[in-house]
């Protein structure tokens, strides 16, 4: 079969994209119709050699959104059972047939539970961000008021008026948050919420440097009838593995995560709860609501992730946050620019953030690094905002530590990462010299 070259007609150009980006989609949309059927899924295959060898064995990954999986988990991905619908109870499904693999939603539920030390696990999730809103959905109404940490707080879109919440027709209020403790302001958050009376309390987002007080926002939530929802997208490992505070044990009504990113396991979401009552909602909202259908073979994948979570988690989290701290003192040894807090340092998490004002942006730094081999993504503090850009970089630890890095391989990382964003080397220059250092470390760590 021969796929014809079409030209994009003018009704399918995306104004709203900007306009360089949408030529170049444009372009490389032309060549993949001018290819027959065998040489498209040639390329589709080196395509996926070029990154697995690009990703997986040359670059230092600290982008806080990611983690490598156990291949044996990731192996999983690739089994029959993802495209068979499963729907409803074990033992009760709509269809026929799934005796055996309904048993994974059995044993998946049971190990979360354990890890989490909660009472009931919604897994059947697609992501992080449908798992807040699954939250939003069982705790609140359209046109409901809720309370969350601002963009400048690193508090996450689906929390905001662009992402689910607005989506689902939440008004959005920000909590009160104090940059220079990185901490919420509870006084000012009991006098707004007397105010506003939201029905819903978001603590935490894409940036966590430290524990924040879960039981002091939950006392004033009883005060005006709040739930309280703790996002753990990012410190789903480390709360794993007991490394880092414990929400639900210290009063959120709900905790969302994802799956992947500190708990290393394939992408998807999960909302834990120990209350009955939300627990008969995120039910329904799954099925018959919006999951219906899910993938198993994600549901297989996480378990095992699950069990090296299980088996290693303590240590693996331990380690993210040995990691973490002796980049961030190596990094400011060295004379780059990182958060630090009076008198709690620079971080008791994987997370490390640099204020990015000296190279016009989180995003643009990120990017001068990306030529090096070394990934980093942009992100909100409550610092002087930048125009049109992050005004800080985010880095996570969680990939390299499973790679086998430890404390003294940070000093490394970091003399790389200052070759670029301190002394103003060329990264083409430095490349070389990173994809050196991640030859010595290309065997997975905390993995059973």
């Amino acid at each position: 079969m021969e796929l014809r070259r079409m030209a994009t007609p003018s009704s399918s150009y995306r104004a709203w994209v900007p306009a360089a980006l949408e030529a170049a989609i444009i372009t490389r949309a032309a060549h993949y119709h001018s290819l027959p059927a065998e040489k498209l899924e040639a390329e589709v295959h080196q395509l996926l050699r070029q990154h697995s060898r690009y990703m997986d064995t040359e670059c230092l990954n600290l982008y806080a959104g990611t983690n490598v999986m156990n291949p044996r988990a990731q192996k999983l991905l690739a089994s029959g059972v993802g495209s068979r619908p499963s729907l409803g109870y074990p033992g009760d499904k709509y269809e026929m047939g799934m005796q055996y693999a309904e048993q994974l939603e059995i044993m998946a539920a049971e190990l979360l539970k354990e890890i989490f030390h909660c009472q009931f696990v919604e897994f059947r999730v697609g992501s992080g961000s449908l798992a807040n809103l699954y939250a939003f959905m069982a705790t609140c109404k359209p046109g409901d008021r809720i309370m969350a940490f601002p963009a400048s707080a690193a508090g996450h879109v689906t929390h905001h008026a662009e992402g689910a919440a607005g989506l689902y027709g939440l008004e959005v209020q920000a909590v009160p948050f104090d940059g220079e403790q990185m901490a919420i302001d509870l006084s000012e958050l009991r006098k707004q919420a007397r105010e506003l009376k939201p029905k819903l309390i978001v603590v935490a987002g894409s940036l966590c440097l430290f524990p924040y007080d879960v039981a002091g926002v939950r006392a004033i939530a009883d005060e005006v009838g709040a739930y309280v929802l703790y996002d753990a997208a990012h410190m789903s490992g480390l709360i794993a593995g007991g490394a880092f505070q414990q929400p639900l044990a210290e009063g959120a009504h709900l905790m969302t995560m994802s799956t992947y990113k500190s708990f290393g396991g394939p992408p998807a979401g999960l909302v834990l709860t120990n209350e009955a009552a939300l627990a008969q909602k995120l039910d329904a909202i799954a099925y018959p609501g919006l999951t219906a259908n899910f993938d198993l073979s994600k549901t297989a994948a996480l378990i095992l992730a699950a069990l090296d979570i299980h088996e290693h988690g303590k240590a693996y989290a331990q380690m993210c946050i040995a990691n973490a701290q002796a980049l961030a003192a190596s990094l400011y040894a060295r004379g780059c620019p990182v958060h630090v807090v009076e008198g709690r340092g620079f971080t008791v998490s994987h997370h490390i953030a640099l204020p990015a004002h000296q190279w016009g942006g989180g995003t643009k730094a990120s990017r001068l690094l990306e030529p090096a081999n070394i990934l980093t993504s942009g992100i909100g503090l409550p610092l002087e905002p930048i125009a049109g850009d992050f005004n800080a970089v985010r880095l996570g630890t969680q990939e390299l530590t499973r790679w086998g890095f430890i404390p003294d391989s940070m000093r490394d990382v970091a003399e790389l990462i200052c070759r670029v964003l301190v002394k103003s080397e060329a990264p083409e220059t430095v490349r070389p010299e990173v994809v050196a250092l991640r030859r010595n470390f290309q065997d997975l760590k905390f993995v059973r």
